[in-house]
């Protein structure tokens, strides 16, 4: 299998290009990545919004882009039952854990926190308004 763990085989994958996602209210989603997850908008055309996740690989930057679909003949809208995304996650520094938590709950959002001991990783998990599950996850060797 390419990129597994017993480093017999190794794709050319060096980072995260893009995640994209299909949005009914481009405004509020926006808002959301601008203002409460803070991510830089690097451009908004009519129909999308591009966010800088941080330095990629080669010059390539790691990219959140929001495609508003609302106007697209015979689009329906996001669908829990059928996709198969189940959340995405942004890294944050162990330091910004407990501001941000703090931070996320002053703005009304419900937060909930997980530990995953195995990889020693830390999360705080929200909802965007479209009901996508955000993670901000941290590295703590003490998990």
């Amino acid at each position: 299998m390419a990129g597994s763990t017993t480093g017999k085989i190794r794709t050319a994958v060096r980072g995260l290009g893009e995640i994209a996602l299909r949005v009914t209210n481009l405004d509020a989603m926006q808002k959301f990545y601008a203002e409460v997850i803070g991510l830089p908008l690097m451009t908004r055309v009519p129909n999308c919004a591009f966010f800088k996740i941080a330095d990629g690989f080669g010059g390539h930057t790691q990219v959140l882009a929001l495609f508003d679909r609302s106007q697209n003949p015979g689009y329906r809208g996001p669908d829990a039952a059928t996709s198969t995304i189940d959340h995405i996650a942004f890294e944050i520094p162990l330091a910004n854990f407990a501001y941000e938590r703090k931070r996320l709950e002053t703005l009304g959002l419900q937060v909930e926190t997980t530990e995953h001991a195995w990889v020693h990783w830390r999360s705080l998990y929200v909802t965007d308004p479209e009901g996508n599950q955000v993670e901000l996850v941290c590295y703590d060797e003490s998990v």
